[in-house]
Formats: C-alpha cells, structure tokens, sequence
C-alpha cells in the first residue's frame, strides 16, 4: 500500500531557463574559482545535471573574506544610518517580489521544492523577512547606565564585523534571508556559503544585491563544497562571526573550527528529531493535519487505533511527483544521497521490527522520489526514532500518561523543537514548560514567523534565527565610562 506516484515520467514543468548566474560572487563581481573547479548541480527530478558550478575553496574564501574585510573596515555600510541600509535592503526585496517566479522555479529545479508553495510562500517570506530587518536598522541603539561613584556610562550597540553565513539546502531561499536579513541590517558584511546541492538561487540574489545598490564586499557567496569552502570560512582568523545551519555532526566541526581559530563568535542550528504529542482529547483529523510535518509522533491510547487509520489514509492520498504539477503535494529528495540515506533508514525500520503501515518505496523509475513512509510499534531505542531523517517517513508510538510523555519526549540527544495537540490548557502548559526543546508549537507544527525566535537546546545548537534575538546575534555591546565633570579623578 502506498500513496499514488504521479508526474514523475511526463515531466510538468516548462523547459528548463537558462540558468544565469553560476560563478562565485566576490566583492561585486561574477568570478571563476581561482583553481578553476567546477561541480554539477542535479535536477533532483530526474538526476540530470542542470549546471556547472564554480568550486570555490580556500583560496576563493581568502579573495572574498579579504573583500567584506575591506568594506567593513573602510566601506560605507556599516557607517551608513540605519535608515540608509533600510531603504537599499528595502530595494532589495521589491526586486526579490520581481522575480518570484524565477527564483522559485529555481528551488524547484534545485531543491525538488513545490513550485506553487515556493512563488506563494517561500519567496515572498524571504522578501518580507528582508523588510522585517530593514525596518529594525535605525532601531539600534544601547542604553545609558546608572553607575554608582562619580562615573556616568553608556552602551554601544555595534556590528560584529564579517560573518559567515552557511546555509542548508531544505529551504535554501528561506534560510539565505533568515541569515542575510539580521547580518545586513546590523551593518555587518557577510559571505554566505550555500548547500552544494542548491547553490543557484543563493547567486541569483547576489545579483539582485548589487542592483539593490548594496556595495560591493559586502555580500559574498561562495558556492562549492564543506569540507573545503565551508572549512575555511570557518576557520578564519579574519572572520568574526559563524552563522550555520546544517546537522550536528558537521556544526560540531565549525565549532572546533572557530574555536583553534580566533574565538569567533558561533551560532548553531543543528539537527533535531523534534516530538509531536497527541492527546486523546484532541480531535483526530485536527491532529492528522497538523503530524504531516512530524516524524516522532507520540499518540495517547485512547485515539492511537483511529489515529493510525486516519493516518494511513491520509498517506494514500498523497500525490507525489514532479514540483512543478499544482496537484502534487511531495516532491522529490534533494539529490541521490539523500534518497539512498532515507531509503536505507527505511530498511533499518524494517529489520528492527517496526510495522510498515504504508510507503516505503521509491516512486517511479527516474528522478529522487520516495513515498510518505509511516512506521507503527516504534519502540524509542530504534534508529528511525532516534536519528533526523530528512524524508518522508513518520514513526508512530503509543503512550499512556502525561509524565510518559514528557520522559520520552526528552529522551533524545536533541532539543530543536516539539508539538502539542490537546484542548486541555492545563496540558498545553505543563507540556510547554516540561519538554525541553527551543520551540514549542501547540495545536499547530512547524510553524514559523520572522518575529519569532528559532533555535535549539542540547545538541540542537545554541542562539537564534528569526526575531530580534537574531539582530543581537550579529551585535556587540560596547561600556563607555567616562568621570562627571566634578569627578575627583579629572
């Protein structure tokens, strides 16, 4: 039993455009890799190559490091008034609404994005995010302290300098301007290295940066890969922020990275295998709406039977297929190594003893598709229940009590995020302030705002993305103390 491939023989899409921008973007200009490398970037739909990408490595990073270093320290962005950076970052995202169908079918021909939630979601968030931190850039200031003695102080709010901004590739134009946006307004210069596996939308906006009127340094990307790129940007001793994205593992090795290098500053957003917990005094189809974006889902017993039903229906019904088809509502896996890595997740499901309700295959012959896959008699020690998997696959597990709930729900090594579905406010409360995880969503899930802070507990990371928590995340606060004008000392 599985749910209905469609659209991935007859391909829905137009022909594919020229794709415009392939080079790395340093200090203004499109440029080749200084070794001359290049990598393919693969039409996840059918596995074809789509373009030829420069393969920046440490060399490139230098050449772009050395730019944003330059345009911090001796260029008009930071020194411009906050009102200034407004209205070119306001610029910027009335030319991201300009291009909106553009830029979203390239993360669907990168990403395997859905083409419709990307036009009316994803890009025209991505702009608003921008407008959301413009509108914060001539709001920056400290506070002036009430000192004991004959002193009188104030605090300096100023950006932390170069930044590097390493992005993933789930929502890769989402996640540029969760980053761009704050680093930006705060004044800071940036090179942003994007995910190998969606590098073409990230140079898109660095040109659409450089029409805004953004000047030259101070937005950079360098596409290419981890261990190279993103190695030495995090390893710079010329760069004085971290920013990254991505899965424990890897934001293990940015840390250590910055930490032999000079103590830079390090935002973590990292992996999670975030619980959703229903109560059976929540509505089933309420609840089967709201778990389509969970994969640990913990149903009480009394709905757990109709829950599951409810689920494997919904699964059926599920269209999967090219991005581009409105009717679709899945598309493909980002590239074939997250397709092997969530196909073998499935078959670890299968030989630890989990029951296949439904899925658990690839869809069609071409392309990166995989069925919505659910899992019951999941026990919490499986490697499905334990690991992020990035895929469509959801494990569903039984519990009777409150306190089950919340024990097992925390028994993870992650903290990144977890959902609640109950009509009992007591519930609700004791469940928000119990589960120990960065965000907790109630009676909705994975549900953002640019207003409201995301980020991690345990080894989901450290700081935040989103809000004005993120703008602090790009500050320094300076003490200026100096004697009143009697002061004993003068």
């Amino acid at each position: 039993m599985g749910s209905e491939c469609s659209g991935t023989e007859e391909l829905k899409a137009k022909v594919v455009p020229e794709i415009k921008f392939t080079k790395l973007f340093i200090n203004g200009q499109f440029v080749d890799a200084v070794s001359g490398n290049t990598f393919e970037t693969v039409d996840p739909r059918t596995g074809e190559v789509l373009a030829t990408v420069a393969a920046g490595d440490k060399a490139d990073v230098d050449l772009a490091v050395k730019a944003a270093r330059h345009a911090f320290d001796r260029g008009p962005w930071p020194r411009l008034a906050g009102r200034e950076r407004a209205k070119i970052l306001m610029k910027f995202a009335d030319l991201i609404d300009a291009h909106a169908e553009e830029l979203a079918t390239l993360d669907s021909l990168d990403a395997g994005k859905l083409f419709a939630l990307g036009k009316l979601l994803d890009i025209p968030d991505s702009a608003e995010t921008l407008r959301y931190f413009a509108g914060a850039a001539d709001k920056i200031h400290g506070e002036t302290l009430k000192m004991s003695g004959e002193m009188q102080g104030y605090t300096l709010r100023e950006p932390i300098g170069v930044a590097g901004l390493i992005i993933p590739w789930n929502f890769p134009s989402t996640m540029f301007f969760v980053k761009v946006s704050p680093a930006l307004a705060a004044g800071c210069t940036v090179i942003v290295k994007p995910a190998e596996q969606t590098p073409l939308s990230a140079l898109f906006y660095a040109n659409l940066a450089k029409e805004a009127g953004i000047p030259d340094g101070v937005l950079n990307v360098i596409t290419g890969f981890g261990p190279t790129a993103g190695a030495a940007l995090s390893s710079h001793m010329d760069v004085d922020k971290i920013s990254f994205t991505g899965s424990t593992e890897v934001g293990r090795l940015v840390m250590e990275a910055a930490a032999k290098s000079n103590l830079k500053s390090v935002t973590l957003e990292l992996g999670g295998k975030s619980p959703l917990i229903i109560f059976d005094d929540a509505d089933v189809d309420m609840a089967g709406e709201v778990c389509v974006a969970a994969s640990r889902v913990f149903v009480q017993e009394g709905i757990y039977d109709e829950f599951v039903r409810k689920s494997a229906e919904k699964a059926k019904s599920w269209r999967v297929g090219d991005p581009f088809d409105p009717s679709v509502d899945q598309g493909p896996q980002v590239d074939e190594g997250q397709f092997q890595k969530v196909l073998s997740y499935i078959e670890h499901g299968k030989t630890e003893g989990a029951t296949l309700l439904t899925g658990g295959k690839r869809c069609g012959e071409k392309g990166y598709y995989i069925e919505p896959t659910i899992f019951t008699d999941v026990k919490d020690d499986m490697k499905i229940a334990r690991e992020e998997i990035f895929g469509p696959v959801m494990s569903i597990m039984k519990f009777k009590t409150i306190e089950e709930a919340i024990e097992r729900a925390n028994n993870t090594r992650y903290g990144l995020a977890a959902g609640v579905v109950t009509n009992n406010i007591n519930t609700a409360n004791r469940m928000s302030r119990s589960v120990r995880a960065g965000n907790i969503w109630v009676n909705c899930y994975f549900a953002f705002d640019r207003d409201c802070p995301f980020g991690g507990f345990k080894m989901s990371g450290f700081g935040k993305d989103n809000g004005l928590a993120a703008l602090d995340g790009f500050l320094l606060t300076k003490s200026v103390v100096t004697p009143v004008y009697d002061s004993p000392w003068l």
